[in-house]
Parts: structure tokens; sequence; C-alpha cells
């Protein structure tokens, strides 16, 4: 049994809560230019507090700055850049190899260089969409640190929150009264 829409139909929500609710998204997860758009069509301002110097903090996070410069460094090998990647490393990467920790991951960047094909190394995972995807997420963690801003944006918000509500009438109510909130089975009407 669907929840009935005349529950909830004529509830409003003001115009300006959902631009809110769209740009806390857009700029929570690091869309600098679609929020800058979508800034400008609708008239919204950008709070003070969004305005965030990544450069500046990066310097102070060596794992991060880590991170990103070796993402760099990847990506000079993704594109077969391999002198550049080698000049990159050597000029950038260099200062790591006196921490410990970061040795390992210097001998694994560096091996890319020994294949003519490194999607086809032992180090192939490197240049995946994931790794890239977890630099990001790292980098998108430490701005929002700095920030003092939440994890999740306003949206994602609202979305965890009907999916506990209506897992929550689901076990109180009855399994078969109230199904689980599907975002996707919700968009799709």
């Amino acid at each position: 049994m669907e929840l009935d829409p005349r529950l909830y139909e004529n509830v409003s929500v003001s115009d300006n809560d959902v631009r809110n609710i769209v740009l806390s998204y857009l700029m929570h997860n690091c869309f600098k230019e679609t929020a800058e758009a979508f800034l400008s069509s609708t008239g919204l301002n950008l709070p003070v507090d969004y305005s965030v110097d990544v450069d500046k903090r990066k310097e102070n996070d060596m794992d991060l700055h880590f991170d990103l410069l070796s993402l760099h460094f990847i990506e000079l090998v993704r594109s077969k850049k391999f002198t550049e990647a080698l000049d990159f490393g050597q000029k950038k990467l260099t200062s790591f190899q006196k921490v410990t920790k970061y040795i390992e991951k210097l001998e694994d960047f560096m091996a890319l260089l020994a294949y003519e094909e490194p999607e086809k190394s032992p180090m192939f995972h490197l240049l995946s969409p994931e790794h890239r995807q977890n630099v990001a997420e790292g980098l998108n963690r430490a701005v929002l640190a700095h920030a003092n801003l939440p994890a999740y944006s306003s949206l994602e918000r609202v979305v965890q929150q009907a999916t506990v509500v209506r897992q929550y009438l689901q076990q109180e109510v009855g399994k078969d009264s109230y199904p689980p909130f599907s975002l996707k089975a919700f968009l799709s009407k």
C-alpha cells in the first residue's frame, strides 16, 4: 500500500527553501561551476561560509596534499605523458620519500612508468575511476571539515529522513502497509 498523496500534497514548501536545498547539495559536493550557474539563474547569493580556499588548506593536510599530487601524477600517466609524469614526480613527490608511510605508495606510482600500457600493470587499480573518486571524497571531507559544514547536504538529509520514516512505519504499522522508501521509485512517478 502506497502512502496516500492527500497526506502531503497540500503541504507547501517555499521555492526559496527548495533552491537553498539544491544550492546546499551543489556546494556540498563541490560542483562550483554548476552552483554559480544556479545562483546566476535564481538570483540567490553565495553564502560567505562556502568561500573556502582549498589551495591554502592542502598544505596543512599532508595526506591530502600527497593524494592530490599523486592523482595529478596518475593522470599524466593515464594520458601517456610519461616524461612529464617523471619530471612531475621528481619535482613534486620526492619530498614525500622521507616519510615512511608514503614510500610504498610512491613505489606503486612510479611502477606505472615501467609499463607502456600502465592499465595492464599490477598497479592498474591506481588508474581506476574508483581511486580518483576516493581522492575526491577525501578532498570533499577536508573542505567540509575545514568549513565546519556537515558531512551530508540538506538534500541528502531529507532523503535519509524519508527513508528512515518509511522504515519505521513499515516496522511499526505493518510490512504490507508501507513499503520501504525508494527514491528511484518516487522520482519515476
